[in-house]
């Protein structure tokens, strides 16, 4: 069975000092498109129980895998046994997913550590993926050759449409869309904001809001058969 890395941001303050985090439904989507076919361990740069963005529970309390999600027991045990990056090892694994909120972009975008690994899962022909400010933890993620993994290839994220219209521009050292286009990546997204849209660029793997969660899911289920 293959094995597939969840990564949470553990920053829980934006820069305005707001409350943030991971957002409920880019964990518990994916989450349950994967786990009858994977296995699923997490992980954040500070090991167990990263913080959990309040406002993706409130915003989320109608739908059912979300609050599945926080009562699950297994998800819970997952959680409270969560590694550390820094003990991750690219090879227990076949694929990194790393949760959106706009906690990555806090923490992760810029954690040396962080680099680190999804650099080397990147060089060890694993399947990377993310979804809304999930990518941000990539942007300092390079090839063998010392490239950003986005110069020329497709993704998707966060646009600054919808950055614009939740008002947390100021909450956020960087705009997703601008910055990893400033790396040569190709910025595609949905029609309209909040549409899902998921892109697949070889084993890139991007989802640009809360709707493509579950369809990042299953595109990384598709590569991994």
């Amino acid at each position: 069975m293959p094995s597939v890395l969840f990564v949470f941001t553990s920053a829980n303050k934006t820069l305005t000092g707001a409350e943030t985090g991971w957002y409920l439904p880019e964990a518990a989507h994916p989450y349950y498109v994967l786990a009858p076919h994977v296995n699923i361990d997490f992980a954040s740069p500070a090991g167990p129980n990263p913080p959990l963005d309040p406002a993706s529970v409130e915003a989320f309390k109608e739908d059912k895998q979300s609050m599945d999600f926080l009562k699950d027991a297994t998800v819970k045990q997952k959680f409270q046994s969560a590694r550390k990056i820094s003990d991750v090892k690219p090879n227990d694994y076949d694929a990194i997913f790393y949760v959106g909120g706009h906690g990555p972009v806090i923490d992760l975008a810029s954690d040396p550590v962080n680099a680190k690994l999804a650099s080397d899962f990147w060089a060890a022909n694993k399947i990377v993926s993310a979804v809304c400010h999930g990518p941000a933890a990539l942007v300092q993620a390079v090839d063998s050759n010392g490239k950003p993994i986005f110069a020329g290839r497709q993704f998707t994220g966060f646009s600054n449409e919808e950055e614009n219209q939740v008002g947390k521009v100021k909450d956020v050292p960087f705009l997703l869309e601008d910055k990893i286009q400033s790396l040569g990546g190709k910025y595609t997204k949905a029609d309209k904001p909040w549409g899902p849209k998921v892109v697949v660029d070889g084993r890139l793997i991007t989802g640009q809001n809360p709707a493509s969660a579950a369809g990042v899911g299953e595109a990384i289920l598709k590569a991994l058969k």
